[in-house]
């Protein structure tokens, strides 16, 4: 026979599975806190609250918001392969000493003046 649930009390969380739902959409397109939890409709308190219960969801935040990154890179980089232009902005941001408009130079003066 199945044990019976007890309320324990307190109030019930706003933290649901359909907020939840709604919290990793938001972070899944790189929202910030506040736009995440505005679309989700939760205070503040609350969402800390429940990072501190749950820190794997920490975690996942993390991941989801690495998302939209990965995926521009992924364009950035199949974008080298369709023009000349494309693959010249990828070379003179990832290797400005090589490629970049400025070039850098050290060089050592000695200036001897007669006083």
């Amino acid at each position: 026979m199945a044990k019976k649930q007890v309320n324990k009390g307190g109030r019930p969380t706003v933290i649901t599975p359909e907020v939840l739902a709604k919290l990793e959409q938001a972070f899944a397109i790189d929202c910030s806190v506040q736009e995440a939890l505005s679309y989700a409709s939760i205070k503040q308190d609350a969402y800390y609250d429940y990072l501190k219960k749950h820190p794997e969801f920490s975690e996942r935040i993390l991941e989801l918001r690495e998302r939209p990154v990965l995926g521009a890179r992924q364009r950035a980089v199949k974008g080298i392969t369709e023009s000349y232009s494309n693959a010249m902005d990828y070379l003179k941001r990832k290797k400005k000493d090589e490629f970049g408009d400025e070039q850098k130079y050290d060089v050592e003066v000695t200036l001897k003046l007669n006083v």
